[in-house]
């Protein structure tokens, strides 16, 4: 007993009072090179990548964020490689109440859609996993095969297949089989002849 009052005596003075953590603030878990594969009967349905996953809780909701870049490689029903979205940063929140899934990506966002060649890229973009779809309300690019398209907003489904922008402006298409020259203000059109 005396032993026992003697340790618990000697080591009061040298403990100090801790310093006051957010717990919140503290990742839960903490993955470096993150490589996740989602299959459906054997068939690769989607590949997901990240330098490094921290995963949050808060009371109303989990987050795994992705400071450090992002990458979804999304496959057809044959299995072959059909869209890519690639950012430097990522976040997915699940919320607690309602389970409803969302993504944001942001940072040099680029999507492309390797079967019909098209590409977009924009600063900012969600994606629902649940509802399928992928949409912004910031500035789009878009080239493809057809032109050009650029313009504030955009939705489609998460392959990338129907893409739609919401406020198009100064787009163009290309035309088959006629002469085409830059104009005045770098738009793209066909050369009419009298």
């Amino acid at each position: 007993m005396i032993a026992g009052l003697f340790v618990l005596s000697s080591c009061k003075g040298k403990l100090g009072k801790a310093d006051h953590v957010d717990i919140e603030s503290v990742p839960l878990q903490t993955v470096r090179n993150m490589f996740v594969v989602d299959t459906e009967n054997g068939l690769l349905k989607m590949r997901m990548e990240g330098g490094l996953m921290q995963r949050f809780e808060t009371d109303t909701s989990t987050y795994e964020s992705f400071p450090e870049g992002f990458s979804v490689f999304v496959y057809d029903e044959d299995g072959e490689l059909e869209t890519t979205i690639q950012s430097k940063r990522a976040r997915h929140t699940t919320p607690k109440k309602n389970g409803h899934e969302v993504w944001l990506v942001c940072g040099d966002v680029r999507v492309e859609n390797i079967e019909k060649r098209e590409v977009m890229e924009s600063d900012t973009l969600y994606w629902d996993r649940t509802r399928e779809l992928i949409w912004t309300d910031c500035y789009v690019k878009i080239y493809s095969p057809d032109g050009f398209m650029q313009g504030y907003g955009m939705e489609s489904d998460q392959r990338a297949r129907n893409t739609l922008i919401k406020r198009p402006f100064n787009s163009y298409a290309f035309t088959e089989g006629e002469e085409q020259q830059v104009d005045s203000v770098n738009l793209i059109g066909p050369v009419f002849h009298p």
